[in-house]
């Protein structure tokens, strides 16, 4: 230790030090001193609140699950956190408001599947590059659903059927270019049939016009069609995901039936590209212990969420192989005009 450090470890040796530097030289101590807190403040990270920018509408599933995870982060992150929705441009408000934060882990963006479509779509140029991954929590895969009177009853006869009508059969989705549009198109890549995309403004009309007969199926969550596949009127050909669902542990998985092919929406955390890897670890293991809590887990199984975890390099991983997977699919449909 210098004979500066000796004195300056002593309070009364200390202000006789700054006495004698003057004001240039109290400048130049206020600057180490500034930085001797930065340090300390890295240290203790986060020492502050943190905002959670949602990129959808109060009371949506990305809200919803958002502020759950920002509720129980308190304790583990030992700092309150609070939920801000900035919407608009199928997410590109929020997602370029969470990049375009300072990089230092005190915003955090409550991220979708729509980072990896909207520059294909060209409604907005932010990509998962503008973003650094902290976890995934949820992933929600879309369903093929049918009325349960259709001349096909299993996956298997609907191919067939499309195969032997080319574009007869009329899907329903969310909106052209969302997630169940692209869902149902990237299957029907896959299994090389023609189907008619139909698309509606939002997910309980499209499965309502499944009911009504305006459309022969519907691509969705499973939450969006449960009232009335479970009621009668419709059932569920196949889940787009890797596992059966909980919810309906009867309807297989496309894989099961022969095609190597998952789709559907997801969400996590994410924070500005250039955030300290430091930092981003303390929000991943504080995040972490929320996705394991029960509170959490029976959160999101009474809301109907799927839960599927991936840490912050498996997330960033998995958000660049779906950024060019998208890409692929709306490049073959011919939608990147459509923003």
């Amino acid at each position: 230790m210098s004979t500066r450090d000796l004195i300056l470890n002593n309070d009364i040796g200390r202000r006789k030090y700054l006495t004698a530097l003057g004001a240039t030289g109290m400048g130049g101590l206020a600057g180490c001193a500034g930085q001797l807190g930065g340090d300390e403040d890295e240290e203790n990270f986060p020492s502050q609140e943190i905002e959670m920018i949602c990129p959808w509408a109060a009371g949506g599933g990305t809200d919803l699950t958002g502020r759950q995870l920002a509720d129980l982060a308190q304790d583990p992150l030992g700092v309150s956190l609070y939920v801000t929705n900035q919407t608009g441009g199928s997410g590109s408000s929020g997602f370029n408001a969470i990049a375009n934060s300072e990089s230092n882990g005190y915003t955090v963006g409550v991220t979708t599947v729509e980072i990896c479509t909207i520059s294909h779509l060209g409604i907005a140029d932010v990509t998962p590059e503008d973003l650094a991954a902290v976890i995934q929590y949820n992933f929600d895969p879309a369903t093929l659903t049918v009325p349960a009177d259709a001349p096909y009853s299993t996956l298997e006869e609907f191919v067939s059927y499309a195969e032997e009508n080319p574009g007869e059969i009329r899907v329903s989705n969310s909106g052209t270019g969302a997630i169940w549009h692209l869902s149902a198109a990237g299957f029907a890549q896959q299994a090389n049939i023609e189907l008619n995309h139909v698309g509606y403004n939002g997910g309980s009309p499209a499965t309502q016009a499944v009911v009504s007969g305006e459309v022969e199926a519907t691509a969705a969550s499973a939450p969006e069609v449960a009232g009335q596949v479970q009621d009668g009127p419709l059932e569920i050909l196949a889940v787009f995901g890797e596992e059966r669902l909980d919810m309906f542990p009867e309807v297989p998985t496309l894989q099961e039936q022969g095609y190597d092919f998952t789709m559907g929406a997801w969400r996590g955390l994410t924070v500005p590209q250039g955030t300290d890897e430091e930092r981003i670890s303390s929000l991943q293991d504080g995040f972490t212990s929320v996705y394991e809590s029960d509170e959490f887990q029976s959160f999101m199984d009474e809301q109907g969420f799927g839960l599927v975890y991936r840490d912050a390099e498996e997330f960033s991983q998995f958000m660049e192989s779906e950024y060019e997977r998208f890409g692929q699919i709306i490049d073959d449909l011919g939608l990147e005009q459509s923003g």
